[in-house]
């Protein structure tokens, strides 16, 4: 399979010297693989000459980091944001303010924001929610299968995930475009590109988000329902008392775009994958138990999350380097997830790879993903359905190179032009 002009820029990006090596290069932000393997290759743990921010790029020093909670804090709240734009107009416009909860703090603070939500998304919860999750794929392929052509991401990559997590949280499904917008908002603020002018924008959506969720926070403290919000309201915290709105918000902007942003685009470039390497879809078409193992190797091969931050609590030594305290840190899981020393043949797309679960997609340790095995089982019954019903899947002519939102943090594909043989 030859290279995508993107894949072709990426590796030209890579030729750069060590000194030049950032990953705010517009050409390492679509495409970032051949940086990442240099790093690898040749600085494991690197100071980014950009940013400042140290990169961590290979297997074993990422798991290390990750384990490593007394080292390495997730308080990176405001380590994104760009100084002009913390309080944000949301809070200068009666909004609430932003707070630290679940992703970005510490144990054994973390436990109090993360119990009241593990049971929603334990195994068992997960496994009886396969027929509904199922009902919802069928539903958005009687969509556009008789076109034989749609685009993936809008019409069923982030639909699915979206609706599920409205469900859960327990608001009317009839506002998922307002939810995508306020969840597009909140992503923006992770991406490390945006512009004060971008900023703005997401943050009077985000204020939208925060007046929604208010409401539905005090509706449901009067009449609790089975849902993840009226969970949230009634959780004591440590000290004995419930959360307070601010911090309600929180955790629920990060459900919401955990919730959906990551699951829709594993869910679109798992497609894209398989179109791209007609050789492992056929592999999986000549054997649907592959399914599962298919969604792991998506996962290891494109994780959807390039990466998040920790901060250095001391000066920590770490592949040889020692990081200094307070300074950022990077843990790069997706060129940890391609590192040829865990993962033999690394980048290899390989459908039947052995040990593709042991990526580190997910995270691992503390902060592992709540919502993996949710995300898991929508990618496996979206899949299974897909390569069931929608036969001869193929990129759109005029289409043949997708692009991504542009993102330090997230891959995500802005859009996925594909046709099929109409059903």
């Amino acid at each position: 399979m030859s290279e995508t002009l993107a894949e072709e820029k990426g590796r030209s990006a890579a030729q750069k010297p060590l000194a030049q090596t950032t990953l705010m290069d517009k050409d390492v932000i679509e495409c970032p693989y051949h940086t990442y393997k240099k790093l690898r290759e040749e600085a494991p743990v690197n100071k980014d000459p950009v940013t400042g921010f140290y990169t961590v790029s290979c297997y074993p020093d990422v798991v290390k980091a990750l384990r490593d909670t007394a080292a390495f804090s997730s308080n990176t709240g405001k380590l994104l944001t760009r100084p002009e734009m913390r309080a944000g107009p949301a809070e200068d416009h009666g909004g609430y303010p932003s707070v630290d909860t679940l992703l970005t703090v510490d144990p054994p603070k973390h436990k109090f924001y993360r119990t009241p939500v593990n049971k929603v998304f334990s195994g068992a919860r997960v496994d009886q929610m396969a027929p509904y999750i199922q009902q919802l794929v069928h539903e958005l392929i009687d969509g556009f299968i008789r076109d034989g052509k749609c685009e993936f991401v809008s019409q069923f990559a982030w639909p699915l995930p979206l609706t599920i997590i409205a469900d859960q949280l327990g608001v009317q499904r009839s506002g998922i475009a307002d939810f995508k917008q306020w969840s597009d908002a909140l992503t923006l603020q992770l991406n490390g590109l945006a512009t004060r002018e971008q900023g703005i924008a997401a943050s009077k959506l985000i204020l939208e988000f925060q007046k929604y969720f208010a409401q539905v926070i005090e509706e449901k403290r009067a009449r609790p329902t089975d849902d993840i919000i009226s969970d949230l309201v009634r959780a004591p915290m440590e000290n004995g008392l419930p959360m307070n709105i601010p911090e309600l918000l929180s955790v629920i902007s990060q459900l919401l775009v955990a919730g959906n942003e990551t699951t829709a685009s594993s869910i679109a470039k798992g497609i894209l994958l398989l179109i791209r390497h007609p050789d492992q879809m056929q592999l999986v078409l000549d054997d649907m138990s592959l399914v599962e193992n298919l969604t792991e190797e998506v996962l290891r091969f494109e994780a959807p999350v390039k990466g998040l931050f920790r901060v250095a609590t001391c000066d920590t030594a770490l592949g040889g380097v020692v990081i200094p305290k307070d300074a950022p840190v990077m843990l790069l899981f997706a060129s940890a997830n391609r590192d040829e020393g865990q993962f033999a043949d690394g980048e290899t797309f390989d459908v039947r790879r052995k040990n593709a679960a042991s990526h580190v997609a997910f995270g691992m340790g503390t902060h592992f993903c709540l919502g993996a095995m949710l995300a898991r089982k929508e990618m496996n019954l979206a899949f299974r359905t897909i390569l069931t019903r929608m036969k001869n899947l193929r990129l759109a002519p005029g289409h043949a190179e997708p692009h991504h939102e542009p993102s330090i943090i997230l891959r995500g594909l802005k859009e996925l032009h594909i046709t099929f043989d109409k059903g």
